[in-house]
């Protein structure tokens, strides 16, 4: 039998503001596979957002139980779960989260830092990440030389230096015109056709098309699963690709 990598039993978190409990997320039952590009999908306020912190290990649950490749995760402290973070999950943000003063390379280096790898190892690590999302040429380039496709590129590049078994990407196409974001979801699908499971977390049907399957939240629950049969070749759609003409 297959294990889930992502499997949540009665998921729920709970947050207290002043007097008044909020529950942001109420007994999810979820799993994704490994090899699977799903697409989170809910309006502000559904639990899309609590739902990927818990699952990239970034806040910890109210009850129920959540298990990371088949290891029950639910109780471990914050330093067990920052190594489960550092080496399993990549995170790629809508605001790329880029050091300013930093290097691409150096950004790409920094999860590779937290981990003690010699700067010699660390560099070559980074330069071949990046030759891998087509930023090879930029390695020494700093965030304001480059465009907003090619900053998301170098976050896309650091989530995947440590070689994880889960990306997790927040808005990654919020900040991006059309055909930039294409690009990123072409980039996310290629990498998923190597094997690894992505998760993107959208409030946008457009950019879910491009997951295999979609779940969509609303007030802390799972209203809908499904797959997503003819999901968007983001290749195909770039080749065809026409720009939308606002003259006028």
């Amino acid at each position: 039998m297959v294990l889930p990598l992502i499997e949540a039993k009665n998921m729920s978190r709970d947050y207290l503001l002043g007097d008044t409990t909020v529950h942001a997320l109420r007994e999810v039952d979820l799993d994704i596979y490994e090899g699977e590009f799903v697409a989170i999908m809910g309006p502000s306020g559904s639990g899309k957002s609590t739902a990927m912190n818990l699952i990239g290990c970034l806040d910890t649950l109210t009850s129920g139980q959540f298990l990371f490749e088949g290891s029950d995760i639910s109780n471990l402290t914050p330093d067990e779960l920052a190594t489960i973070r550092n080496g399993k999950i990549g995170f790629v943000f809508q605001s790329f989260n880029l050091l300013a003063r930093t290097t691409a390379s150096d950004n790409v280096q920094l999860p590779l830092l937290y981990s003690g790898m010699p700067r010699v190892d660390r560099v070559r690590v980074a330069e071949n990440v990046l030759n891998e999302v087509g930023l090879g040429d930029r390695v020494d380039h700093h965030p304001s030389q480059l465009s907003g496709g090619q900053q998301q590129r170098v976050a896309i590049a650091r989530a995947l230096v440590n070689g994880p078994a889960l990306i997790l990407a927040d808005e990654p196409t919020g900040a991006l015109d059309t055909r930039t974001g294409i690009e990123i979801m072409s980039l996310f699908q290629k990498l998923n056709a190597t094997g690894i499971t992505i998760i993107i977390v959208t409030h946008e049907a457009d950019v879910a098309q491009f997951a295999n399957r979609i779940i969509r939240f609303q007030d802390g629950r799972i209203i809908s699963e499904e797959n997503n049969k003819e999901s968007v070749n983001a290749e195909e759609l770039l080749q065809n690709f026409k720009p939308v003409d606002r003259a006028g």
